[in-house]
């Protein structure tokens, strides 16, 4: 794991395929994540209060920062230089 990964990321989730490609991400660079399932800990409606009726799944917030969804988390990691 980089030395700048964070410690804390969660990942809020349909289920879908970009869901699992994002927790994958995180695990093949040695991170945890914290997962939190539509219909199972928040409504599409929370979903759409917290992140706007727009947004996509996933969503991805590391520590206390929002980064938004698989693109977003790319340009972070990259930004912040997590990946190559």
């Amino acid at each position: 794991m980089p030395d700048n990964y964070p410690s804390t990321c969660v990942i809020y989730t349909n289920g879908s395929q970009e869901c699992e490609r994002v927790a994958e991400l995180i695990t093949s660079l040695g991170g945890k994540y914290q997962e939190y399932k539509l219909n199972c800990h928040f409504t599409q409606r929370a979903f759409e209060q917290e992140f706007g009726e727009d947004a996509t799944y996933p969503q991805v917030a590391i520590g206390a920062k929002h980064i938004g969804h698989l693109k977003d988390l790319l340009q972070y990691m990259k930004r912040e230089e997590m990946v190559a």
